[in-house]
C-alpha cells in the first residue's frame, strides 16, 4: 500500500501540461524581449543608415552564417532527440542531446574569436577608438554586442538545461512515459536558434 500510494503521489505531481504551459509562458516574456531589442534597432537604423551600412562592413559574414548552420542543425538535432525518447531509445536520446552540446560549444568557440577580432582592433563599447567613430557606429556596435552577447548568455543557459536534461534522462528519470523535460529543453533551444535567424541578417546581412 505504501508504495502505492508513493507512486500515486508521484504521478499527482507530475503534469506535463502544466510544465509546457510554463514553458511557453516564458518563452513568450523572452520573445518580448528581444522583440522590444528588435524594435530599438529598427529605429537607430532607419535614423543611422548609412553608418549601419558602413559599421556591418567589420562584421565576418563567414562565421556568421557558419554559426547560423550550426544552430540550425542543433535545432535539428535536439527534435530527433525527443523522437528518440518517444520510441524508447534512450541510448540514442543521449547521443543526439551531446552533439546538440558540441555544436553549441562550437558556436560559442567560433563567437569568442569574432569578439576577439573586434576587441584586439579597438572595436568594443567604451573604447577611444569607437568613440572617435560616428554616432550610429557607436549605436551600431552597442547593439551588435549587447544583443550577440545577450544570445550567447541564452545558448550557455540553454546548455545548462540540456546538460540537466542529459543527466535525467541517464539516471532513468526522463523516459518513453515521462519526457515534458526534455521537451521543454528543446523548446527553449528552439527559442535560442530562432533569435540568431533574426540576429544574423539584421547585423550581418545590411544593404
Amino acid at each position: 500500500m505504501e508504495h502505492n500510494a508513493t507512486t500515486l503521489s508521484t504521478h499527482e505531481h507530475y503534469d506535463p501540461v502544466g510544465a509546457k504551459l510554463g514553458m511557453w509562458l516564458f518563452i513568450f516574456t523572452e520573445m518580448l524581449l528581444f522583440g522590444a531589442l528588435f524594435i530599438v534597432y529598427s529605429v537607430y537604423r532607419y535614423r543611422h543608415p548609412v553608418e549601419f551600412h558602413l559599421a556591418n562592413q567589420e562584421l565576418n559574414v563567414t562565421i556568421g552564417f557558419i554559426n547560423t548552420v550550426i544552430l540550425l542543425i542543433s535545432s535539428a538535432t535536439v527534435a530527433m532527440s525527443i523522437t528518440a525518447m518517444q520510441k524508447g531509445n534512450k541510448k540514442l536520446t543521449m547521443i543526439f542531446l551531446l552533439i546538440t552540446l558540441l555544436l553549441a560549444v562550437v558556436f560559442l568557440i567560433n563567437k569568442y574569436f569574432e569578439w576577439g577580432a573586434k576587441i584586439h582592433h579597438g572595436i568594443y563599447p567604451g573604447s577611444e577608438f569607437l568613440l572617435s567613430l560616428s554616432h550610429g557606429d557607436i549605436l551600431f556596435f552597442g547593439l551588435y554586442f549587447f544583443m550577440t552577447g545577450l544570445h550567447a548568455i541564452h545558448i550557455i543557459v540553454g546548455m545548462v538545461i540540456l546538460i540537466w536534461v542529459f543527466v535525467r534522462v541517464k539516471q532513468g528519470r526522463v523516459n518513453i512515459n515521462r519526457y515534458a523535460l526534455l521537451e521543454n529543453g528543446g523548446l527553449y533551444w528552439h527559442l535560442v536558434d530562432l533569435i540568431w535567424i533574426f540576429l544574423f541578417p539584421l547585423f550581418y546581412l545590411i544593404h
